[in-house]
Formats: structure tokens, sequence, C-alpha cells
């Protein structure tokens, strides 16, 4: 027997190795994450999660899902769905009805399975996924209206679709008036879920607007709170503890003047841990006899969730919403099953085994495959969907530019000329009306406000670069965006700060983030040197024209501010990291004017080569041996 703390240890390794791998080579983390525990469990016989958990493994699953539920609720904020609320209202209800009464019939018949069992089925499977859906987001890069209804729905339907579950498997169970029954318990799902929901989201976001509770204990006491909402709804009304969660996430993300910032981050970061725990757990109890037991049936039931439940319940759910034909078609391919699937299907499966229904172990089994199945095919595919239909969002490639000083606005103009996108962004108003007199898309105002993160569009822009004088906001601006953008994300001219007496020096990782262009390259630098005639110019590396031939034609002059590769990407120097571009690449950079003493020097050096080159030509070439 192995040691318990090596076997939790291991999973959890286990779990970081496969989020990474997924990473590297752009996968859905779900899949290496399923294999890994798969291999640990059925294959190899290393793990067996109710041996290691006992009792304990379906609660510690519960409270896992209700906290990745509640961090995903967090992200939605009502704004977000831009008039797109019907949509998402009608598929997690109209459309999860639709894909209900198409999955049972096609289980009861294609597996033989009983209509109990297969209502069940299909109520489990109406869920799809925030877990893969926001990580497929990323690399299929979406237009802003279908990522968030994808979002929205993988978050709101997951409750629902647990709610409806809860009632197939209240009205399985239910020994008579079973259908009295059933709705007795859909009601005091509903009234204990968004009551609770409602009053522990407003009581814990009031906490946070009043600072009630000191910083470092802000984070603990929210998720312990929610975790004490979630088992007291649970206790009230079976299974409503996940609509409660949900309802608060909600309610606290919407709330005026609450900043959920640091919980959001906290919660992430611990549902990644959860997340890839549990999809390893869940596939470990997984049986290969009951995999095979299946049959071929599961194929056809497959199809018909992905190719006639799913279309025709949005098709239903976008009558009078406006949406196009191109929307349509990848909101029908997108609707990957994740955690919660896997969770709800295991757990009323294991309570039904005890109540003695045989067919109960073809749940887990059946579901996994759709998992499966569907997050392989939409992962590898969904991409292409998208491109073909025109639905995709270019590249993150374009560049936000904090500051629109002249030479801000110089570069911008340059960097629009190479097809890069820009955005200026300032407080100052004059300095944003001479930018958008020179067709440079603006936003005015502090780029960081609420106002900001509800109108700027930055989805196709990959690196912030901050250009302004204003010295207490620019270290605010950089810590928004780098957080929001990822590590590396967010570069800024140098301020000299380092120079200034000890009290007054900034932190050094604030520093190494302030190496724009050049050492010593600070904002007056850069007014300096436009004020005194300096200007942008494109250089085009040749053969014939190497950066060696650049930097003799213009030595100290030039600043060199960024090289654009031949494939079109283009690179930023800072101090840490100076390009060697090569021939087709093209450099763009800041050229002082000649002074007339380096004119003369110049002219006398371009004279002298020549009366050189003259004087060899004049020279008499040696007799030929012939």
């Amino acid at each position: 027997m192995i040691d318990p703390i090596i076997l939790l240890v291991g999973v959890g390794l286990l779990s970081i190795a496969s989020q990474y791998f997924a990473y590297k080579i752009r996968i859905p983390a779900i899949l290496p994450l399923l294999i890994t525990g798969i291999l640990l469990g059925p294959t190899f016989g290393v793990l067996d999660p109710d041996a290691l958990f006992g009792s304990l493994l379906f609660p510690l699953v519960s409270l896992s899902v209700a906290i990745i539920l509640f961090e995903g609720a967090l992200t939605l904020k009502f704004e977000d769905l831009g008039g797109h609320g019907a949509m998402v209202r009608n598929l997690c209800t109209v459309g999860a009805a639709i894909t209900w009464a198409i999955a049972t019939p096609v289980a009861h018949y294609a597996l033989d399975m009983s209509w109990q069992i297969a209502f069940l089925f299909g109520a489990i499977i109406t869920v799809t996924g925030p877990t893969v859906i926001v990580p497929m987001l990323r690399s299929i890069r979406p237009t802003t209206k279908v990522a968030n209804i994808l979002k929205w729905e993988g978050i709101i339907i997951d409750p629902v679709g647990a709610l409806l579950a809860v009632l197939v498997y209240e009205y399985i169970v239910s020994t008579q008036d079973a259908l009295f029954h059933t709705l007795i318990t859909f009601g005091l799902v509903l009234l204990v879920g968004l009551g609770i929901g409602v009053i522990m989201g407003f009581i814990l976001g009031l906490t946070l607007r009043k600072n009630w509770l000191p910083h470092y204990l802000e984070n603990t006491a929210v998720l312990t709170l929610m975790l004490g909402a979630f088992a007291l709804s649970n206790a009230i009304a079976h299974e409503s503890g996940l609509l409660t969660v949900t309802v608060m996430g909600i309610l606290m993300a919407n709330m005026k003047n609450v900043d959920v910032d640091h919980i959001l981050e906290f919660k992430e970061t611990l549902s990644v841990l959860l997340i890839s725990a549990l999809f390893i757990l869940l596939a470990a109890r997984l049986d290969f006899g009951s995999i095979i037991q299946v049959g071929w049936g599961a194929i056809l039931v497959i199809l018909a969730i992905m190719f006639v439940a799913r279309p025709i319940s949005v098709l239903v759910s976008s009558v009078g919403t406006g949406l196009n034909w191109r929307e349509l078609g990848l909101l029908s391919w997108i609707a990957p099953r994740g955690i919660v699937a896997a969770a709800v299907s295991a757990l009323f499966a294991l309570k039904l085994e005890e109540l003695g229904y045989a067919e109960a172990d073809l749940l887990v089994p059946m579901v996994f495959l759709v998992i499966i199945t569907t997050v392989v095919i939409q992962s590898l595919t969904s991409v292409h969907v998208a491109r073909a239909l025109n639905m995709r969002s270019p590249a993150p490639n374009g560049f936000l530019i904090f500051g629109g000083s002249k030479f801000a606005r110089m570069f911008a103009a340059e960097l629009m000329n190479k097809k890069i996108q820009v955005y200026i962004a300032d407080t100052n108003w004059d300095a944003i009306r001479q930018a958008r007199m020179a067709n440079i898309p603006t936003y005015y105002g502090n780029p960081i406000s609420e106002h900001a993160r509800r109108t700027l569009d930055l989805t196709a822009m990959g690196q912030v670069l901050v250009m302004s004088p204003y010295r207490q906001l620019n270290p605010l601006v950089t810590y928004h965006f780098e957080h929001q953008m990822g590590k590396g994300s967010v570069l800024g001219l140098s301020g000299n700060e380092q120079e200034n007496r000890a009290s007054h020096q900034i932190s050094e990782s604030y520093a190494k983030k302030m190496g724009l262009f050049a050492e010593g390259i600070t904002y007056a630098r850069l007014a300096g040197l436009v004020n005194k005639g300096a200007t942008l110019k494109t250089t085009g590396l040749s053969s014939s024209f190497t950066l060696k031939n650049y930097k003799e034609t213009y030595g100290t002059r030039a600043l060199p501010l960024c090289a654009i590769s031949p494939t079109g990407r283009l690179f930023i120097y800072t101090i840490s990291h100076e390009f060697k571009p090569k021939s087709d690449w093209q450099i763009i950079s800041l050229i002082t004017p000649e002074t007339a003493e380096e004119k003369a020097t110049r002219e006398a050096k371009q004279l002298a080569e020549q009366q050189e080159k003259e004087q060899i030509e004049r020279q008499p070439k040696p007799a030929s041996d012939f």
C-alpha cells in the first residue's frame, strides 16, 4: 500500500505537470488530466480514490465544484452581455430542455438504458463546462459577443443542469406521489438557492465595500463563508448549494463599489488546483469493464448530442436575438462538457448503485465518454471552424500606449503604417484631440478605470507601453495591465527614479519594467529630441545594407525603437533585450538631425572615401602574363 501522503503529493505534482504540458502544446488541460487519471487508476492501479478518501471523497468533490462555480460567477458582469442576455437565458432554459429531450430517448434506445437512468443521463449532459470553455476561448479567440455568450452559458448552465439532475433523481427514488414530490423539491431548491445566495452575496459584498475585515483576512473569510452558505443550502434543500454559490458570485461581481479582483485572483489559483486534482481523481475511478459494456451505441448517443441536440437548441434559443448564421454556427459547435458533469454523474451513480439500480454503472462511463469526445474533437477543430466562419478575432499583437505625447503619436502612426493595431490612452484632452486628428484610435480617461474596463476593447492588444509623464499613475497602470495581460506584457520609460535618495527609490521589480527602448530614455528625453526635430524613420535591411551599415550611417543619432521581422512580428527594444535584425528586417528608429559639425565631418569622410576610390581606379593595372 502506497503512503497516502505520497499519493496526495503525487496527484498535485502530476496535475501541475499536466497543466503545464497542455499550456506548452496549446490543448485544453482536461485531456492530459484525464489521461493521467486513467493511467493512475484503471490502467496501472496505482491510485484508488475511494480507498484514499473513503466517505470524504464526494463531500470534497462537492466543495471543490462549489469553489469552481463561485470563482466563475465572480467573472460575470452584466454589461459583458451587451444585450445578449436573452440568448444566454434561452440556452440555459429552452436549450437545456431541448438537449435533455433529445439525449434521453437516444440513450434509452441506443444503449438499452431504462427510462429512469436515460432521463438522468440526459439531464446531466445538458451542462457545458466553464473549466473547459474558458481555456478553449483563449485559443479560439472568437468575437467578443460569442465569447461572452459561451462564458455566461457555461457558468449559468452548471447549477441549472445540476438542479435538473436532482429533480430527475428525486423522481426516480420517490416511492409514491413522485410528481408532487419532485415539484416540491424544485420549489424548495429555487427558494433556498436564490434566497441564501442573494442574502449571503449581499452581506459579503457589503463587508468588502465597508472594509469590515482586515485585508489579510478577506480571501479566507469570503472562501469560508461561501462554503458555509453552500453547506447550509444543501442541508435545507438537497443539491441547492450550486445555485447558491452561483447567485452569490454574480451578485458580488455586479455590486457597485465592490472590488473582487484580489479575491478573484486567489480563487483562480485555487480553482486551477482543484480542477486539476478532481479530473485526475474522477478519471481514476473509471472502470474499463463498464466502458466496454456501454457498447457501440455510445457513438450514436454522442453524435446525437453534438450534431442534433446542440444545433437545434442554439437555433431555437436564438429566435429574436439578432445573431447571424456565422455566430449561430460557432455557438452550435462549441459545447464541451466538463467537471460538473463528471462530478454529478459520479455522485448520483454511487447513490443509485446503493439503492440497487443495476444500470447506474453505465452512467459514469457514458458521461466521461461524452466529456472526452466533445473536448477532444471541439478543441482540435474549433479554431478551424471559427476561421472558416470568419468569426476569429485577430491575434493580440497590438499596442496600448498610455500617454499621448507628440512622440507617442508619431510612434503610433508609424506602427499603424505597418498594419499594427494601436490605441492611445491619456487623461489629457489636448493630447487625445491631436491623436484623433491624426486618425489614431484613442481612449480619453484613466485606462484602469471602471469605465475603461467596460468600454475599452483590448482584445487585439498584446502589450502596453507606458509613456506618460504621470509618475503617480504609471505604476498603477503597469501593475493593473500586467495582472490582466500577463507577465512581461507591460513596458515603460525610465524615470531615473533610482538616482533619487534612498527613501524615494522604487522597487527592483518595478524598475525592471521601466527599461523601454534604451538606458536612460525618459519622457523628458524623448520630448526634447522631438522638439529638436528628431523624426521617425523605418530602415529596411538587406544583404547590401546590413545592420553594420545602419550603425555606420546613423551612429549615435539613431535610437532604435523596434524591429519588424519578415513575418511581420514586432520586437520592442529594451535595456534587457537588444535584437540583432538580419536581412529583410525593418528597424523603426528615432533619428536626431545632424548638427553642422556632424554634417561637416560626414561630408569630409565621404569626400576622403571618394578620393581614395578614384585614386585606386587611376592606378595602372598589372600587365597580363599572356
